[in-house]
């Protein structure tokens, strides 16, 4: 079977799960996807470690505002409602567990919940962020990521190899192959995205993986 990448399915699988008044926090890169997505009858509220609150849509091109950017410095706007705070009131909304969601992108991510996602040795990186205290503060962890790395390695493991950002706090991870819960030390398929099957799942992610006897076929429109 053929692996075509796609992040789109990732972003609209996890859009699903956010209910109306929810306070939702998402990670740079691919996790921003995930705002494009939110069907039309939820609201949520998106939460932006460097200070915002109630972000809406990202702008479009030539109407950006340089002084409304998001923690990854990308352009974003703000619902009628919204507000700006210091990071000291960001980050006691964070660790005050005032978060439902958070969505974060990964390096690696294994099967004990454990999370790598900020450095690879050697190379230079801006540091982890907020993603340290969302982990620990959010009421859910999304990991969210592509299913394999460009070399054709799973970024589903057994055991991460990366420095971990968290260690144990991821609930759930998405993929574009599927939907995975992180319970007793294992993944647990719950969805599987259509065309790929659990058994080319399974055969082609390094990581112990028991698939649910109510696991799903789902196609992601």
């Amino acid at each position: 079977m053929e692996y075509i990448a796609n992040k789109e399915n990732i972003a609209k699988r996890i859009a699903k799960f956010f209910k109306s008044g929810e306070v939702v926090n998402l990670g740079i890169g691919l996790p921003t996807l995930v705002g494009n997505y939110v069907p039309k009858d939820v609201t949520i509220v998106l939460q932006s470690e460097n200070g915002m609150m109630g972000l809406g849509p990202a702008p479009a091109k030539g109407e950006e505002n340089r002084d409304l950017t998001n923690a990854g410095s990308a352009p974003v706007t703000v619902q009628i409602g919204g507000c700006f705070f210091d990071s000291a009131t960001s980050f006691g909304i964070i660790r005050g567990g005032h978060v439902d969601y958070t969505v974060l992108g990964v390096l690696e991510v294994d099967q004990e919940g454990n999370l790598a996602n900020y450095k690879v040795p050697g190379k230079m990186v801006p540091g982890m962020g907020g993603a340290m205290d969302l982990t620990t503060g959010a009421r859910v962890v999304i990991a969210a990521t592509l299913h394999f790395e460009p070399s054709g390695a799973s970024r589903m493991k057994r055991k991460c190899t990366l420095p971990l950002t968290a260690a144990r706090e991821v609930n759930v991870v998405v993929t574009d192959l599927g939907l995975f819960e992180v319970m007793g030390d294992r993944f647990y398929l719950t969805e599987c995205f259509e065309p790929y099957t659990p058994e080319w799942i399974l055969e082609k992610t390094d990581a112990d993986i028991v698939v649910k006897n109510d696991c799903r076929i789902v196609k992601i429109d």
